[in-house]
C-alpha cells in the first residue's frame, strides 16, 4: 500500500491506517525510538506516535507521509527521553550524539549569542542540501535518526573509523559554513 492510500485511510478514519503504517514503517520507527530509549519504552513510544498520527490526520495533510511519521516518532521519543533523563539523569547514545554536534554549533567565543532557531535550521538545511549524498546520509543517520556509529557503518558498508572521520569532517564543514554565514 502506498503513502497516498494510507493517508486516505486516516482521512476516512479507518483504523487499518495504523496497521498499514506499522507494516510499512514500523521497523524504522522502532529503530528511531530505540536509538534513544530502552526497548520497552521504544515500543510504547511508537504506539504513542501512532496515536498522535491518528489525531493529526486529518486535519494535517502531509506532503511526505514517511517523513511525517518519522518526525512524530522522533519527537515523541525525544520527549520520552527527556522525561526519563529528568528522572534518572542518565547518559547514553543520544547525549553522545548531541554533544558531538553541539561542538560544531556553539561558538567558543560567545555561547550567549546564538542564532534564532529557525534561521539556524534553515542554514543547516541549506548546508545539508549541498552535501554529497553519502556524507548527508551519514550525518542524518547520526544526528537526526540518532543511530550509533556501528549501525551506520553496517548500513553504509563502511568501517566505523571511516564513519567517524566522515562525521568529523562534516561537522567541521558545518562549523565553517555557519561561521562564514555569521551564525557563530
Amino acid at each position: 500500500m502506498d503513502d497516498a492510500q494510507i493517508t486516505a485511510l486516516f482521512e476516512a478514519r479507518d483504523e487499518s491506517a495504523i496497521r498499514e503504517t506499522l507494516n510499512q514503517y514500523g521497523g524504522m520507527c522502532l529503530r528511531i525510538a530505540g536509538a534513544m530509549l530502552p526497548p520497552e519504552d521504544a515500543e510504547e513510544c511508537v504506539n504513542d506516535a501512532m496515536m498522535k498520527l491518528w489525531n493529526a490526520i486529518p486535519p494535517a495533510k502531509p506532503e511526505i507521509f514517511e517523513a511525517f511519521v518519522y518526525t512524530l516518532v522522533r519527537r515523541t521519543a525525544l520527549n520520552r527521553f527527556e522525561m526519563l533523563r529528568a528522572q534518572r539523569r542518565g547518559g547514553g547514545q543520544i547525549t553522545e550524539a548531541l554533544d558531538e554536534l553541539h561542538e560544531a554549533l556553539v561558538s567558543p567565543e560567545d555561547t550567549e549569542q546564538t542564532a534564532d532557531a529557525r534561521i539556524l535550521a534553515e542554514h543547516i538545511s541549506h548546508f545539508l542540501k549541498n552535501l554529497r549524498e553519502k556524507p548527508r546520509r551519514v550525518f542524518l543517520q547520526r544526528y537526526w535518526y540518532l543511530l550509533s556509529v556501528k549501525e551506520i557503518a553496517a548500513e553504509q558498508h563502511m568501517t566505523q573509523n571511516a564513519v567517524k572521520v566522515m562525521l568529523m569532517r562534516t561537522r567541521n564543514q558545518l562549523r565553517e559554513f555557519l561561521e562564514k554565514e555569521g551564525l557563530l
